[in-house]
């Protein structure tokens, strides 16, 4: 049993992966994720100041939902995402299309498995006899 203080509330609890929060916490943070995005749909001019203090909810926290790309922001939200590679701008994540592909091809390359090579059948010769070893 792996148990840890939780990160938002300081209550102990049973930790089996994720974020380091109770169930209690971690509704908390659905709720206000839930009231968070209505509020974006519904004021999508608004600022991350402006949702942050109306939904009382970190800056922090919104960035973190951008990054897992839970949030996305209209091409005209005053929200500017810029791509960590190439900064180009996009809506959410941290990486455009043509930079996660590339990261993705990369991947792929590095762990492919080595084609075997065909290789011709080894022809066993036989003689007929008896054969001596030197001594």
């Amino acid at each position: 049993m792996n148990l840890r203080n939780c990160a938002r509330c300081g209550k102990m609890f049973n930790y089996i992966g994720g974020q380091p929060i109770c169930e209690n916490c971690k509704k908390a943070v659905e709720e206000d994720f839930q009231k968070v995005k209505q509020y974006i749909i519904d004021n999508p001019a608004a600022s991350l100041k402006e949702i942050s203090e109306a939904n009382e909810v970190t800056t922090k926290q919104i960035q973190q939902w951008i990054r897992e790309e839970r949030l996305m922001f209209s091409s005209d939200s005053p929200i500017q995402l810029l791509c960590e590679k190439c900064g180009e701008k996009i809506q959410t994540g941290r990486f455009c299309a043509k930079c996660r592909a590339t990261m993705a091809n990369n991947l792929n390359d590095t762990f492919a498995k080595p084609k075997p090579q065909l290789q011709q059948p080894v022809k066993k010769e036989s003689k007929a006899g008896m054969r001596f070893l030197d001594t």
